[in-house]
């Protein structure tokens, strides 16, 4: 698998409301870009749209620990559905077979 270097360093705090709260600002700048659902063009899946308020949802499940390990990467989580072109590992969920799952490697 190729790694895709990041452009990005990730985000820097000691606690979860500083990381939160830059990780958050992020966000509103993707947002303001779009009247709708906020997202962002990939270019691995021809320009297609990755709406970013999934993650919200999906990290208000996780324990402290994890949203603020998570959070710490956000910006470089951007940068890389962004810009990446190299080909991910690609697996299908047994359990429910309409999910895929794309892994990416990026260097930070």
């Amino acid at each position: 698998m190729k790694y895709f270097q990041i452009k990005s360093d990730k985000l820097t705090g000691s606690s979860y409301n500083e990381v939160y709260k830059k990780a958050w600002k992020i966000y509103l700048k993707e947002k303001c870009k779009s009247k709708r659902r906020p997202y962002i063009r990939s270019m691995y899946f021809n320009k297609e749209k990755i709406f970013l308020d999934i993650f919200w949802s999906h990290l208000k499940q996780k324990n402290w620990v994890d949203r603020f390990r998570r959070l710490k990467y956000y910006s470089c989580a951007i940068c890389l559905m962004k810009n990446n072109k190299f080909d991910s590992i690609t697996i299908q969920d047994n359990k429910k077979s309409n999910e895929i799952l794309h892994r990416f490697g990026g260097i930070t």
